[in-house]
């Protein structure tokens, strides 16, 4: 049986592979990409029904196709997110094969190249590269058992408020996942209680330009500046209803309640750790920060973007900020339901090759990994801020297709 042979495998036709695959076009590098599922699979059925990017057209979009039919300062919902991508592989005439799954990559023995092992058979390939994702496996801390009678739900699961039983509900996370969907519980009459723990809080816009323009006029995308961060915090920014701040004030006031970081189960009984009001200022402060920012950059630069002296102000502390609930008798407070807004986890058990750490965690510089012929792309800060993001993703991968000709050149040189 003959097997196929192809220069480059790129694994997953989200948006860091369909953009690994323009460039890789573009270079004349021969080429297959592999979606287990359809194009823009997780935006159409791993997301809740009322979804939208994060970013506006203008922003979250390929430079080689604009969005039609849509404002550019508008947040185009999860559906039209996923058709824009497979209009922008329709475009590129990108050879990829839907429905079918990558089971395992290992290296070849005394030769060059990989072994991919899929559901339709065996690719031998030079190149392999990893455009999976950030959001490859829904994680959440096992606080609460799955023997307790409440509803539990993955953020990635949650659809809309029909689908949950009748009663309160937790959400836990609240970053632009848990604080979208806390509000829209909220609106559609749920009782709703919203577990918040560190996270980064910037304003939607400021005085006349969104959030993504600053952080590409203060250099913030490519984190120029370097600043110390933690690690596993929170983004808390949404084009939910039109594109607004996370105002976490704003909720409490709305009728949500607000509560700290969720740490035990004990017999019925949640348990929040202390230290709400801290995370609720850190927030403020990152978002005074970004103010601050952009009026110097405003100043410096003479331009004539218009005063916002409201955007200063803060609502004043709720209750639930100023004496916050430590534990919570979840029958008590009637509370049916509790969504994990904790985000996702990589999952590279299908990857057998020298590419990790020994934390397992992918091994690589600007997506060139350890394994030679062994690629990243898609990933958090992989090369900056901007390496998840649909701005990021495309500029990365063109620095990985170079690299890919570079290497294949390499291997084709013949001195005779």
């Amino acid at each position: 049986m003959s097997v196929e042979k192809i220069n480059t495998l790129v694994i997953g036709a989200g948006q860091a592979g369909i953009a690994m695959s323009e460039h890789l076009s573009l270079m004349d590098v021969p080429h297959v990409v592999l979606e287990r599922s359809r194009i823009a699979e997780r935006w159409r059925s791993e997301r809740w029904d009322s979804l939208v990017a994060n970013g506006p057209a203008w922003h979250d979009r390929f430079p080689s196709m604009k969005f039609d039919n849509i404002s550019p300062e508008a947040f185009p919902p999860k559906e039209r997110m996923a058709k824009y991508f497979e209009d922008y592989a329709a475009m590129l005439k990108a050879p990829i094969r839907t429905g079918v799954e990558v089971l395992q990559v290992e290296r070849l023995v005394a030769r060059p190249g990989f072994k991919v092992t899929t559901s339709e058979g065996v690719i031998e390939a030079a190149n392999v590269v990893a455009a999976t994702g950030p959001f490859q496996k829904p994680t959440f801390p096992q606080i609460v058992p799955q023997s307790a009678k409440v509803q539990q739900l993955h953020s990635s699961l949650y659809k809309n408020p029909g689908q949950l039983a009748d009663g309160a509900v937790l959400v836990v996370g609240a970053g632009a996942s848990g604080s979208q969907i806390a509000e829209e519980l909220q609106r559609a009459g749920k009782r709703v209680y919203l577990s918040v723990g560190e996270h980064y809080r910037p304003p939607r816009s400021y005085r006349g330009r969104d959030y993504c323009w600053w952080l590409g006029a203060l250099g913030l995308w490519d984190e120029v500046k370097i600043r110390p961060k933690k690690e596993h915090v929170a983004f808390a920014v949404s084009g939910y209803e039109g594109g607004k701040t996370v105002d976490f004030r704003r909720l409490a006031h709305s009728g949500i309640t607000l509560v700290g970081l969720t740490k035990a189960w004990n017999d019925g009984v949640v348990e929040f750790q202390e230290g709400l009001a801290k995370n609720i200022a850190d927030g403020d402060q990152a978002y005074f920060d970004v103010l601050r920012e952009a009026d110097a950059y405003i100043e410096q630069n003479g331009l004539p973007f218009p005063p916002e002296p409201e955007a200063w102000n803060l609502l004043e502390d709720p209750e639930c900020i100023k004496n916050p609930i430590l534990q919570l008798d979840l029958e008590q407070a009637g509370i049916t339901s509790i969504i994990w807004a904790t985000g996702f986890k990589f999952d590279f058990s299908w990857l057998k090759v020298n590419a990790f750490d020994d934390k397992g965690m992918p091994f690589h510089k600007r997506g060139i990994s350890a394994e030679s012929g062994i690629y990243f792309v898609g990933l958090p800060n992989l090369v900056n801020r901007a390496s998840s993001f649909i701005y990021g993703v495309w500029h990365d991968a063109k620095y990985i297709a170079d690299h890919i000709v570079l290497q294949n050149a390499y291997m084709a040189y013949d001195k005779v």
